[in-house]
């Protein structure tokens, strides 16, 4: 195991990763930078189409082929356990890191024969994805607690970036270790705002929507059309841009037929997207099963309100930035409109202030906290304005 000068070999695995973009990848990403930056190695093993082992700002990425899961429009898993078992034999970590409870539980339990400390990060709220998925109330409770606590047994330590998130974990008496994620408060700012850009999606007078969302079923991204409808319907002078992609895509523009919707698929260039959050007038984060929403803080970053799904941890997140509202489009609507009669400088700057609240380098340290690693950068910033 090499640790000292060199900080402490993080090795971290992850599946569900989406090839151009996604919350989780922009986490691992910048999480990977913080650790870079505060003196440890990081390194990532993701599942791709073909193997590729590289250096970048994020560390050392490993991508091993792993086959796709069906009906997902693109997310991959790893496979085979006993390729990377002498895997992390060579890289002999000093700390794991695992984001995922689906083909890669086992690891924990490699970890602790290697006496390696490990830790899992729960990205997703599995009771929430067996309510949408068709097993509600005391059925699915009993099956996430089941599957819940043997993710508890697997590894030394959990981590969950909310406490909505933490919930199934605290419900079966699971030490739960919280540590929020964050956003880019420099490419993401209200000063991106473009009138050109704007001008591209609405006329004067009109209001400009934006759901930035993956297009698949638990993301629920027709509740943001059905909040539209709803509005054009009370005669609000409204239009809505959906920015994402995904396997839902060609049921969602049938559903927009005849309404103001423009599709506008992926954009890879964050400056784009940060424009026409700036720009927005209001962003609907429309998911019900959300232990974060990056996308949420990324538009609040921007001094852009959100309305989110009342059933998500996105409430938790926005705090006074924007409205919660239950589950359909009548009452996204009606959030909307809520929002759009507040003092446009207060709604923005409300936004902007609840945004600079989650910085990366303090998701950094609340991930390095949960390693029992140290924490170097910010102490290297604050001597360097000392002297």
């Amino acid at each position: 195991m090499s640790s000292g000068a060199s900080g402490l070999r993080i090795v971290r695995l992850a599946n569900f990763i989406m090839p151009r973009s996604g919350g989780l990848r922009t986490a691992l990403r910048s999480l990977g930078a913080g650790y870079l930056a505060n003196g440890h190695q990081p390194i990532l093993v993701m599942p791709g189409e073909k193997y590729a082992d590289e250096e970048t700002d994020q560390g050392r990425v490993i991508t091993l082929p792993g086959p796709m899961v069906p009906l997902t429009g693109g997310y991959r898993v790893l496979v085979g356990r006993r390729p990377l078992a002498r895997l992390l034999d060579r890289l002999a970590p000093d700390r794991l890191e695992v984001s995922d409870r689906s083909t890669l539980r086992w690891t924990g339990r490699w970890a602790r024969d290697a006496g390696v400390p490990s830790v899992m990060v729960s990205h997703e709220s599995l009771a929430g994805l067996l309510r949408i998925s068709g097993l509600p109330g005391a059925a699915g409770r009993k099956t996430a607690d089941a599957l819940n606590a043997r993710s508890a047994d697997a590894y030394d330590t959990i981590v969950c970036t909310t406490g909505w998130a933490a919930e199934e974990f605290v419900r079966i008496g699971a030490p739960v270790r919280r540590a929020p994620l964050g956003v880019d408060l420099d490419t993401f700012h209200p000063g991106r705002h473009d009138p050109e850009v704007r001008a591209r999606y609405v006329r004067p007078g009109e209001v400009l929507l934006v759901t930035c969302t993956r297009l698949s079923p638990e993301k629920k991204p027709e509740l943001a059309v059905d909040a539209l409808a709803a509005l054009v319907r009370a005669g609000v002078p409204a239009r809505l841009v959906v920015l994402g992609d995904g396997p839902r895509r060609p049921v969602l523009e049938s559903r927009a037929a005849g309404l103001p919707v423009t599709f506008a698929g992926f954009l890879p260039d964050q400056a784009a997207v940060a424009a026409l959050l700036a720009s927005a007038d209001v962003v609907i984060a429309p998911g019900p099963v959300e232990t974060f929403g990056l996308a949420a803080l990324e538009a609040m970053a921007c001094g852009t309100p959100v309305v989110v799904n009342a059933a998500s941890a996105l409430p938790e997140v926005i705090g006074p930035a924007g409205a919660a509202a239950p589950g359909s489009g009548p009452a996204m609507a009606s959030a909307v409109t809520g929002l759009l009669g507040l003092d446009e400088d207060l709604r923005r700057s409300q936004a902007r202030s609840r945004a600079e609240e989650f910085s990366w380098p303090a998701a950094t340290a609340a991930f390095l906290g949960a390693h029992r690693a140290a924490v170097t950068a910010g102490r290297a910033r604050a001597d360097a304005d000392a002297a």
